[in-house]
């Protein structure tokens, strides 16, 4: 039989506070197929958006360190605005690998925008943080930028959402988007990765709008795939492949390893991590 190219390999690892990041190992799951993935949530320090900036960066240094002596990853993506706006230069000082952040995509939207407008969803930190105003200030000063922190909608995407009718689901997010209306934005930046497990509602709300949905889901996985290449450990991959479904290899002919989710934290492991861990195609691995 054909041995599997990934069996073996050290994966790409993606860490958040919670779950916001799985959209984002989705896509990049799609674009390289052949990978393996690990995702980390750190439950124990959830939500980093409302923490100091020292906090979230001795935080998220210390789950990078665990994760690279569990795993040994060749890439890390820090899967969250907040963290990757406060941490990423730190986590590139302290650790000898290749990092990815997310951050907000205000220069696509900025692009996009035909009014000028643009609005930017995001966390408390994020919105009250020197990098979104450097981004505008680069990409976007063209643009009239609304930044609104989402209070609370992080913690209804981690604990509640799962548990949600679509039409609940759908009054929590107009609830946001009433918020934007009076602005007269054109383009709207989901500035969090947990917002993005609600894009249906979004987008559904913003079409009817005429507004634009915005997120970086695209240029990290793009980003990924570069830096894999340039290292010489990575693989082209095909959207098509067998991976590109978010579903675990299967069967006696497969020599995949699985692709894992670790919390941290000492209680018990709730309900809804083992949900999420296989809506995205991940074996939950228990605590880290």
């Amino acid at each position: 039989m054909d041995r599997d190219p990934a069996a073996g390999r050290p994966p790409i690892a993606f860490l958040d506070s919670g779950i916001g990041g799985l959209p984002y190992l989705a896509s990049t799951r799609f674009l390289l197929p052949g990978e393996r993935y690990v995702y980390a949530v750190d439950r124990e320090n959830f939500p980093y958006g409302e923490k100091s900036a020292d906090r979230v960066v001795h935080v998220v240094s210390g789950l990078t360190r665990r994760i690279v002596e569990r795993e040994h990853p060749r890439l890390v993506v820090v899967a969250c605005n907040t963290a990757s706006v406060v941490a990423l230069d730190v986590l590139r000082r302290e650790f000898p690998l290749p990092f990815v952040g997310v951050v907000p995509a205000v220069k696509p939207a900025a692009a996009l925008s035909r009014r000028r407008r643009v609005g930017v969803l995001a966390t408390r930190r994020t919105v009250e943080g020197e990098y979104l105003r450097s981004l505008i200030h680069e990409h976007a000063a063209s643009c009239t930028v609304v930044s609104l922190p989402a209070a609370g909608l992080v913690e209804f995407v981690e604990q509640a959402m799962e548990r949600c009718t679509p039409e609940e689901k759908t009054a929590r997010v107009r609830t946001e988007v009433e918020r934007f209306r009076s602005a007269g934005i054109d383009t709207l930046v989901l500035g969090c990765t947990h917002f993005l497990h609600l894009e249906p509602e979004f987008r559904h709300l913003l079409n009817d709008e005429g507004i634009a949905l915005v997120d970086s889901r695209d240029g990290v996985a793009r980003q990924v795939q570069r830096l894999l290449a340039l290292s010489g450990g990575g693989e082209g991959g095909s959207p098509q492949g067998p991976r590109g479904g978010g579903q675990e290899s299967s069967g006696p002919e497969s020599s995949r390893e699985p692709d894992l989710l670790y919390v941290t934290g000492t209680s018990p492991i709730e309900e809804r991590y083992g949900y999420f861990a296989a809506q995205f195609g991940l074996r939950l691995a228990g605590a880290i």
